[in-house]
């Protein structure tokens, strides 16, 4: 069956409800948003006139939840026009609607009754074939069908959203036993490739798969807390980004959930795992009782396991004391361990010497991991039958870079184990069949693919859902074709090569541009094209500032020149090349990393990506090629009849205000990505697969060099003069500082062509030349390197 999504009905406006309807609408689906009617009428609609048989009343609670989303932040949306995507209404007036739905999605209150009586109005519209899903993270799924018909049952299944869900990818998939297995089948390709989710095959056990194995991770915690004396502080520095996990790690991301959240998860587990053996752990601690009876349950009520407070203008955060239950000023926490983990970039190197070190956080590890991994191979098969199912849902529910399996692979499955067993935490058997098999790592790479030991064949065998990925990791031993020591290039087949930064925040020096230079060279010899893109967590934090710094402060104004040269050549080659180049920008992509974007054939960029050009906020310009192409752009959008300078001031403010879009597709209103030409994926493991495409797609094309540019149109003195004129308002109206004056005033020179006399077209070359020239007299202004600084010591901009 050929089946579309036009339309999303989604049941219940609350948190999840408002914020799936948004992440649907940043799809393209258009959604009917419903919800109940209120109770009565408030005083202040009785004042503005409103009945109880108006809409205003009948759909006030959709509204005022839609709105709540729509203003909160980080936003669910990609562009807050995408909520004209979603039309609102009431279970009484609009059930008759979810008839033009094409799927319905359930996302009322966590009770099975209320559930229930929701279906049993939704048959009495809904249209056969269409699908239903539940959005549950604890209620049995094949509870909620009773009395439901059988076209209802066989295209019925639960679908747990995390929240929140665009942020969040893991989506876990939870058919019954009358569920189609098409049905099962479309949710797992649609979440993938349309929602950009990491789509988890789940059972119909307790609180699913990332529930069960996160909640029992969290209460672990709790109670290792409550017996070895460790503070909140301590806690949350050795769960968090060491280990490669949020740097919320524990208690923050307890306070940001709300404490009731896991309160309600732990208790239901307890009370429907009789037959766990680690049951006990889902009993709370003593002290998170008191917590939540005495409803401090985190930012929700303002204080948690941490807790805001102002001390005159200055806002400090308290931490709890697990022993007084009162807040204190946050103590520095410092272990042995850790300062030795600094040295490691590597993950599975940095835990592995973590688990093995000998002070207290060492002690600490080897306890939660021994209790974790016990667990997580006990849980199978209940949750799970595959090993890597656990992990995914870890990975993309709690925001684990390495999942239970992976992490004991990091430590060694034989050392783990041997751990364990002097902690009396003993593995299921089939660890120990493993191990007797002569298999020594849960996972391992094979032809570029992820294999994971299957338990009942005991052999390895392909990750499910992988086809649509290319993982540069897997690719490491076997495809690298050149590397140095910020880069390195993959054969990723077909004929296309892909260059991948290594450096720390993948920021931009000396070898990521010969990186680029080298990967051009050889793709213009041996290969079809170029993809230029990484699996970190983010594409680029832009050029290597503390370089530009030193420098700077040695007044060697020569290197710095050199330094600008080679990374405009290297922005020019990647468009001027003779094989087509894409860019595939994700997270975060700052400075340089925006500037090698706009001059990629082709941008292939995450839908989660943060991009632009913040150099203005460092007392630059951009100097990477970034300020010629905005003024190339702004003269290709001119059309016949525009007003110039209107176009030129957007360009302008664009650089001057340090835009960073909030998404890919704001990163269009820009002007940063090109509409028609770059386009979006939603899955971010997908990435540099659909860039690959996109180079052979070019290259099929006819792919033919592009000239240099010669035809420019600039506007000389006359578009000078409105940047002068602005600048000279916002400084004398107090709205920027004599420095952000000085700095827009050379950058509107570069983009206005210098102080022609009169509109002129002029070249690529022209204007690099002026972009290099205002760089370097900046980096001779000492309030520049007064910012410089404050980013690399601080990593906070300074206003000066």
């Amino acid at each position: 069956m050929n089946r579309i999504i036009k339309k999303v009905a989604v049941l219940g406006s609350g948190i999840m409800g408002s914020r799936i309807a948004c992440h649907f609408a940043n799809i393209g689906v258009n959604v009917l948003l419903l919800d109940i009617v209120p109770k009565s009428i408030s005083d202040e609609e009785k004042k503005k006139g409103v009945t109880e048989d108006s809409q205003d009343f009948r759909n006030r609670i959709v509204n005022n939840s839609l709105q709540t989303a729509i203003r909160s932040s980080p936003s669910p949306l990609y562009k807050k026009s995408f909520a004209n995507r979603i039309t609102t209404g009431n279970f009484d007036d609009h059930m008759k609607l979810i008839a033009g739905c094409d799927w319905i999605i359930e996302v009322v209150i966590e009770n099975l009754e209320i559930k229930k009586s929701v279906f049993a109005l939704v048959e009495q519209h809904r249209k056969p074939g269409t699908l239903i899903t539940s959005n549950t993270s604890g209620i049995p799924i094949s509870a909620m069908t009773d009395d439901r018909t059988d076209d209802f049952k066989k295209h019925f299944c639960g679908t747990h959203f995390f929240n929140p869900p665009r942020y969040l990818r893991l989506l876990e998939i939870i058919p019954t036993l009358d569920t189609d297995p098409e049905v099962v089948a479309f949710l797992m390709h649609y979440g993938d490739l349309f929602l950009g989710k990491t789509t988890v095959l789940c059972k119909d056990t307790p609180a699913f798969i990332a529930n069960r194995i996160g909640v029992y991770s969290i209460l672990s915690l709790l109670h290792q807390v409550q017996q070895t004396g460790l503070t909140v502080e301590e806690v949350d520095k050795l769960t968090g980004v060491v280990l490669g996990r949020p740097k919320s790690a524990t208690f923050r991301t307890t306070d940001v959930v709300g404490l009731d959240t896991m309160v309600h998860v732990a208790n239901g587990l307890y009370a429907n795992c009789p037959n766990d053996p680690q049951r006990e752990t889902f009993k709370l601690p003593a002290f998170v009782e008191k917590l939540f009876n005495e409803k401090r349950l985190g930012d929700k009520t303002g204080s948690g396991f941490y807790k805001k407070t102002k001390e005159g203008n200055k806002t400090v955060i308290l931490a709890l004391d697990l022993k007084t239950l009162e807040y204190r000023p946050q103590q520095k926490v410092k272990f042995a361990a850790l300062d030795s983990a600094k040295q490691k970039e590597n993950l599975s190197e940095r835990t592995q010497l973590l688990f093995h070190a000998s002070d207290k956080a060492g002690e600490f590890y080897k306890e939660s991991f021994s209790n974790l991994f016990q667990y997580v191979s006990e849980r199978i098969p209940e949750t799970a039958d595959e090993i890597y199912k656990i992990d995914e849902a870890l990975k993309a529910g709690f925001g684990w870079e390495l999942g239970p399996f992976e992490t004991w692979d990091a430590i060694g499955l034989k050392a783990a184990v041997s751990e364990m067993e002097s902690r009396k935490k003993k593995p299921s058997s089939w660890v120990y069949e493993m191990i007797a098999s002569g298999s020594e790592t849960f996972y391992k790479i094979e032809n570029g693919r992820k294999m994971y030991y299957d338990i009942p064949t005991k052999s390895y065998l392909p990750v499910a859902g992988q086809d649509g990925f290319i993982i540069l990791d897997y690719l490491r031993k076997q495809n690298t074709i050149w590397k140095n020591a910020g880069t390195s290039l993959f054969d990723l087949g077909d004929g296309v090569i892909n260059l991948e930064f290594q450096t720390k925040m993948n920021t931009i020096g000396g070898e990521v541009l010969e990186g680029i230079n080298k990967a051009i060279d050889i793709a213009e010899k041996d290969f079809r094209g170029l993809v230029i893109g990484n699996d970190g967590p983010n594409f680029s934090a832009g050029a290597n500032l503390a370089m530009v710094f030193m420098f700077a402060v040695e007044q060697e104004f020569d290197e710095i020149d050199f330094a600008i040269r080679a990374f405009q050549k290297a922005s020019m080659r990647i468009r001027h090349s003779a094989i087509p180049v894409v860019v595939a920008p994700h997270g975060l992509t700052l400075g340089g990393g925006c500037e090698m974007s706009l001059h990629a054939d082709r941008v292939q960029a995450s839908a989660e990506t943060y991009i632009g050009l913040v150099e203005f906020g460092v007392g630059l310009i951009p100097g990477g090629g970034g300020s010629k192409e905005f003024t190339l752009r702004f003269s290709d959008a001119l059309k016949e009849g525009d007003i110039e300078l209107n176009e030129l001031k957007n360009r302008f403010l664009t650089i001057a205000t340090a835009k960073v879009s909030t998404s890919a597709e704001e990163a269009f209103d820009l002007g940063i990505l090109r509409k028609g030409t770059d386009a979006v994926t939603m899955n971010r493991n997908r990435l540099i697969a659909d860039a690959k495409s996109a180079v052979i797609e070019l290259a099929d094309a006819g792919y033919v060099q592009p000239p240099m540019r010669r035809d420019i149109r600039v506007l000389g003195k006359q578009g000078l003069g409105m940047v002068y004129a602005g600048a000279n308002s916002m400084f004398s109206g107090h709205y920027m500082s004599e420095h952000d004056k000085l700095i827009s005033e050379k950058l509107g020179y570069v983009m206005c062509g210098g102080d022609l006399s009169a509109p002129a077209m002029v070249s690529e070359e022209y204007l690099l030349d002026l972009e290099r020239e205002a760089f370097l007299s900046l980096c001779g202004e000492r309030k520049t390197l007064e910012r410089i600084q404050s980013i690399l010591t601080t990593g906070k901009p300074l206003r000066n």
